[in-house]
């Protein structure tokens, strides 16, 4: 039995074996390690069988929460603001002198004045700010600079027809892109996704990185704020929500890291299923899918995100048939949700973009229109540059980097024998900048500009050219 408490939650009976972290129950998962970068689809499908919908986890040794595998079970959890908050204040791991000042997760559950760490009609105010942002990227032009930039890093590669395409491209390409549009230098590109990585990865350098990225960023807040520019930086703080400084850099780190790295693992993941997936790429290459189904197949089956913090319970309550503590952490799995038998199909999910990659409810993610525009843009310009590609090594060989969060190969090593040459570029494009934010700027309804017989390749650009060949070392 439960029993309701005066705000309406419910409150586990006297002696339940979730009511406190030590009579967590039995079979409680290690969400890091191995297990979770090697078969992630094996472990969410034992632990469904195990728990069901909700099961216990550990984030770091000592330190529990709850992984929501059910697809249900997620729509609740991030639909529901009253019982499950997004901020990270309610915890009481670390209200309990249980988090280490060190730990790996601080980066990643520490509170923030951002909208994804607050409700309500703050969140709202937050959210406005970024997605009206966003919306001021024409989405035209991002996808020819997308592709500009893809063209100039394949035109770097070597004569050797070896490549590997997560080094060389995926991790390459959407930096080129937004260190432009938020204003940083091209030159701080590499130290960025060095430094992005190591606190998406939970590594033992997260914290010292995540505090040196926010003061890059709040340099940068500084400059615009008395110089502005085209750029979203300066956009972000002109908005009406009257943004404070501190609240522009948490917001910057928010688009830096949700749409970079997403981007990367997204279009390093796609890459994989078009060259270990024969079914996939035959049914490609003869035109009954297109590059977008295969975006979604990957959205479905390896999004780039598989699990995401989190949800705090407000209250004792009941999810999934697991007993939830007021305070409790509840951890997004959405890898797993994904998979839940309860909306998979005999015929799979093919053209169906229901699946829970971007979350669910007021949060779900601002970033996703552009992130796909720069993801397509970078896959078919690929495979139209190098219509031979091949995996170097066994599918069976590649390997996963160890992020309880991301879903990300370490390398995807591929041979071509030859580049087809770049489109033609039509003499009277214009060069590339950020737009300033006239009335037709809006992105179209579509999150991608079909390609024409014109969208080829711009011009050498000193720009890009000069970024590319330091890219590479010359």
């Amino acid at each position: 039995m439960t029993t309701p408490t005066p705000d309406g939650a419910v409150s586990p009976p006297p002696g339940c074996p979730a009511h406190r972290p030590a009579d967590r129950p039995r079979g409680v998962t290690p969400l890091f390690g191995a297990a979770v970068a090697e078969d992630p689809h094996g472990l969410y499908a034992r632990m469904r069988a195990q728990h069901g919908p909700v099961a216990p986890i550990e984030l770091e040794p000592g330190v529990e929460a709850w992984l929501v595998l059910g697809y249900p079970e997620l729509l609740e959890l991030t639909r529901n603001e009253q019982l499950f908050s997004k901020d990270s204040r309610r915890w009481r791991v670390p209200a309990e002198g249980r988090l280490k000042p060190d730990s790996r997760l601080l980066p990643m559950t520490s509170w923030r004045p951002t909208l994804l760490n607050l409700d309500g009609a703050e969140h709202q105010r937050l959210r406005a700010a970024v997605s009206e942002t966003l919306a001021r990227i024409d989405h035209r032009q991002l996808r020819q600079a997308t592709e500009t930039a893809a063209d100039t890093l394949i035109d770097s590669w070597g004569p050797d027809g070896t490549a590997d395409l997560i080094a060389q491209y995926a991790r390459r390409l959407p930096l080129m892109v937004f260190t432009q549009l938020i204003g940083l230098p091209a030159a701080a590109g590499p130290h960025i996704v060095e430094l992005i990585s190591h606190f998406v990865d939970s590594s033992d350098k997260s914290v010292r990185a995540n505090a040196e990225f926010q003061a890059i960023l709040l340099d940068l807040v500084r400059q615009r704020r008395d110089r502005p520019a085209a750029d979203l930086t300066s956009w972000l703080l002109a908005h009406q929500a009257a943004l404070s400084d501190e609240e522009a850099v948490h917001h910057l780190v928010v688009i830096m890291v949700a749409g970079n790295e997403t981007t990367i693992n997204w279009t390093g993941n796609t890459l994989r299923l078009l060259l270990t997936d024969r079914r996939f790429r035959a049914t490609l290459a003869g035109g009954r899918l297109t590059v977008s189904d295969a975006l979604d197949e990957v959205l479905w089956r390896d999004p780039p995100t598989q699990n995401f913090p989190g949800r705090w319970a407000t209250g004792d309550t009941v999810l999934g048939g697991q007993y939830i503590s007021a305070g409790d952490m509840l951890v997004l799995g959405l890898a797993a949700a994904n998979a839940d038998p309860s909306v998979q199909t005999a015929d799979g999910v093919s053209g169906n973009r229901a699946h829970l990659a971007w979350g669910a409810g007021k949060h779900v993610c601002p970033a996703q229109h552009p992130a796909r525009l720069i993801v397509e843009t970078a896959v078919e310009t690929l495979l139209h540059r190098l219509p031979d590609l091949q995996l170097a090594v066994p599918g069976h060989e590649l390997a996963w980097r160890p992020s309880p969060w991301s879903r990300a190969l370490v390398s995807l090593p591929v041979l071509y024998s030859a580049f087809t040459p770049p489109r033609t570029p039509p003499s009277e494009r214009p060069v590339w900048t950020p737009p300033s934010p006239p009335s037709d700027s809006t992105p179209s309804a579509g999150t991608s500009t079909p390609r024409t017989p014109a969208s080829g390749r711009p011009g050498p650009r000193s720009w890009w050219s000069s970024l590319a060949g330091w890219w590479s070392g010359r």
